[in-house]
């Protein structure tokens, strides 16, 4: 996620390169009416994005209230959730490669406002289950962590999103170095792979929604892959002397 920096137009240099040292009032005038002209196209791409993200929640709630989540509601909630929590964390790791593979760059502009709605619906998906499936028995949630291993991987998996959702500011970027925050913000992989494994340990029977995220997942990982091994192999060769 890139620093949201907006880079100064060259209209905006010429103006302030015009104007006098004597005049910084009439410079800063021009630098603001020159301005408009960096902003970024669609900026409805964001709140577009974040609407429809809210969706199945709204779309969860009534059905909650009109009495539409089945024999079991409980369950019924918390597979949405889930399902979501998923849905959101294998489209924020799209964005990356549909920039280095298709040359597609609207999608980067996206991926923290999908990464913060994935660790929402997770933070819903866990506490449906603390507050509306256990009762915050935490006697109970004890015995369920330590016996049931797909909780306990469910649970590891909300414990590596929280400090990328703690750390998904640009102060935070600037605070850890983007380097430093950008392997921190790896761990997303691993969030993503355990949330697979959390879904597939939780069905009983059918596993092709997990299989399918598992395909997904894999492969955006995958990707990535190829794209480190492809700039770590082009600063090899830069970083080799040349010959005489």
């Amino acid at each position: 996620m890139a620093l949201l920096e907006r880079d100064v137009p060259a209209s905006a240099e010429r103006a302030s390169g015009a104007s006098s040292p004597a005049n910084p009032a009439r410079s800063s005038a021009r630098l603001r009416s020159a301005a408009p002209t960096s902003r970024k196209p669609f900026p409805w791409l964001k709140p577009v994005c974040l609407a429809l993200g809210l969706v199945p929640l709204a779309k969860l709630a009534w059905d909650g209230a009109a009495g539409q989540l089945g024999p079991n509601p409980i369950a019924e909630g918390m597979n949405r959730l889930g399902f979501w929590t998923l849905t959101f964390l294998a489209l924020s790791l799209a964005p990356t490669p549909a920039h280095d593979f298709l040359g597609i760059t609207w999608p980067v502009r996206l991926r923290r406002t999908i990464g913060l709605l994935a660790f929402s619906y997770a933070a819903l998906h866990l506490t449906w289950y603390l507050a509306v499936d256990q009762f915050f028995a935490f006697s109970e949630i004890g015995k369920d962590l330590a016996k049931r291993k797909f909780i306990t991987i469910g649970f590891g998996a909300f414990l590596l999103l929280v400090p990328l959702a703690v750390t998904s500011t640009d102060r935070w970027v600037r605070q850890l170095g983007y380097a430093r925050w950008k392997r921190l913000h790896r761990l997303v992989y691993a969030a993503a792979l355990l949330g697979v494994v959390h879904f597939l340990w939780r069905v009983k029977a059918d596993h092709r929604k997990p299989a399918v995220f598992a395909v997904v997942i894999v492969t955006l990982l995958a990707l990535r892959v190829v794209t480190w091994a492809q700039r770590r192999r082009t600063r090899a060769v830069r970083s080799r002397p040349a010959a005489a």
